[in-house]
């Protein structure tokens, strides 16, 4: 996943509902992600869609949790992608649909 991004790509979860609130730069992601690995049994990301807006790209998605003890878990949100020169520079979670598309310059 990392090698589409730019070196000075920044990752914002500071909307997250979840532990791993912050907003992590590219080289912080290799331990974010290994930090959320040690937590789940299993964790699956699903692109529900792709909606293309310019330079950004709105992703609802379905994430299947299994933790420890083996009780699964659904969440959904969205990430707002910003690409440029064929790199991803921004990733911006959100916990709401409208407000994904809103800060993408789209409403519904």
């Amino acid at each position: 996943m990392l090698k589409d991004m730019a070196l000075s790509f920044e990752y914002d979860a500071s909307r997250s509902n979840g532990p791993f609130r912050g907003v992590y730069a590219l080289d912080e992601m290799r331990g974010a992600s290994d930090d959320l690995a040690e937590v789940w049994e299993s964790n699956r990301y699903q692109a529900d869609e792709f909606i293309e807006v310019g330079k950004y790209v709105v992703t609802p998605f379905t994430n299947q949790l299994r933790g420890r003890d083996g009780i699964g878990v659904q969440a959904r949100a969205v990430w707002v992608w910003t690409v440029r020169d064929g790199s991803v520079t921004h990733c911006c979670l959100y916990q709401e649909r409208q407000e994904a598309l809103e800060a993408a310059g789209l409403s519904e």
